[in-house]
């Protein structure tokens, strides 16, 4: 069952009924817009504008959830009580308190919890992944990723109520843009202990929620990171660099170029006898194909996990790592200081009811031209 026919609802309707993935049939859709349910009265398709009524409908034994954002935990929490297995758009929620109350609803580990991070699934970040793992470049120093592809003009803000703000959204950039890429974050260079970020409300749109952020964040080892995002720049930039003991990694324009020392920085740091000297270095082309099976092919990993309990490529509980590190770039921002991860749940929960309860916000709507989702998806 698909809950949510908005635009990622309609992507995946797409690709279960494309038959791009086997072993499973949709049975049912769900919006409580009744109006979006109209294009298929005529499907055969089970409809329903409740999701209480989808899942416990017993028409279904697995959900994929991609209705807003906050939402997604009472949906989910509903949804795994009652048995079903279920795959959650990203993010699995709003705040890590959320994330923390749905996670703790996935008790009958038999039931397949998982989180839609498709980005997953593109070979250039696993093969940057087992770069790191494998020692490549050694104890990580430094990583800094430019990411201001996200440009998204006034009509993208105003073709829903509850796109970017903090009652509808939770937040901006931080919490539709960027997931995947903060998942990516955390996916390649793990956790950092604390963090120091700077979060532009309505920089550029007509919105209470940011849409340009710069943070920097320090690791337990002395690695720094810094993380730019904007949702109000192009032509914008993507570039992920992250330079290590024995060398330096660029990924950028679909590429990966990967700078090797000869010798790791710190030992030729302390032996070399040349005042300006710097190891030998080769630059080499790590060669990639494709941007992998993306969301397909999360949905085709949820499907074999649930059939032969194959492993999941992302479960929902890692959806909890990308949601805090938004959290805590809002919370540093807001709270005007540096801050420790992990984050007080709790805290930010109160901080986020408290700029919902304060706002003023006047949110103006307008129709947009029929969104191609493909063009959001590979950053």
């Amino acid at each position: 069952g698909l809950i949510g026919m908005g635009n990622i609802g309609k992507h995946h309707y797409n690709i279960l009924q494309g038959k791009k993935i086997s072993r499973c049939v949709l049975t049912a859709i769900c919006d409580n817009h009744p109006e979006r349910l109209v294009p298929y009265q005529d499907t055969g398709l089970k409809l329903f504008n409740e999701s209480s009524a989808l899942i416990h409908s017993g028409e279904v034994d697995a959900v994929i959830i991609g209705t807003p954002h906050y939402s997604h935990t009472s949906i989910g929490i509903e949804a795994l009580k009652k048995g079903l297995h279920t795959l959650v758009e990203k993010p699995i929620s709003v705040h890590k308190a959320d994330c923390e109350r749905l996670i703790a609803a996935h008790k009958d580990k038999s039931r397949v919890f998982a989180v839609m991070f498709n980005q997953r699934t593109d070979p250039h970040y696993q093969e940057i992944r087992k770069m790191i793992l494998n020692g490549d470049l050694g104890p990580l120093q430094r990583a800094s990723w430019i990411i201001t592809e996200w440009f998204r003009p006034e009509v993208y803000y105003a073709s829903g109520t509850w796109r970017a703000t903090w009652k509808g959204e939770g937040g901006g950039a931080l919490l539709n843009q960027c997931p995947h890429t903060l998942d990516m974050w955390q996916w390649l260079l793990g956790m950092p202990i604390r963090m120091r970020a700077f979060c532009s409300f309505g920089k550029y749109h007509k919105i209470e929620v940011e849409d340009e952020v710069t943070a920097y964040m320090e690791y337990e080892n002395g690695a720094t990171g810094i993380f730019i995002g904007s949702t109000g720049e192009t032509p914008g930039s993507n570039r992920l660099e992250i330079a290590g003991d024995k060398g330096k990694l660029v990924y950028e324009h679909n590429k990966i170029l990967f700078t090797r020392n000869e010798t790791p920085t710190s030992v030729f740091n302390k032996t070399t006898k040349e005042a300006f000297g710097r190891p030998k270095a080769e630059t080499i082309e790590i060669h990639v194909e494709g941007n992998g099976g993306q969301h397909a092919e999360v949905i085709q990993r949820f499907v074999d996990a649930i059939l032969d309990g194959a492993p999941l490529l992302s479960r929902g509980e890692e959806g909890l790592a990308s949601v805090e590190l938004a959290n805590a770039m809002i919370y540093s921002s807001v709270m005007n200081r540096t801050i420790d991860i992990p984050i007080d749940s709790a805290e930010y929960e109160k901080l986020l009811n408290k700029l919902i309860a304060e706002s003023k916000f006047v949110k103006q709507t307008a129709e947009s031209e029929k969104t191609d989702m493909s063009k959001s998806f590979l950053r």
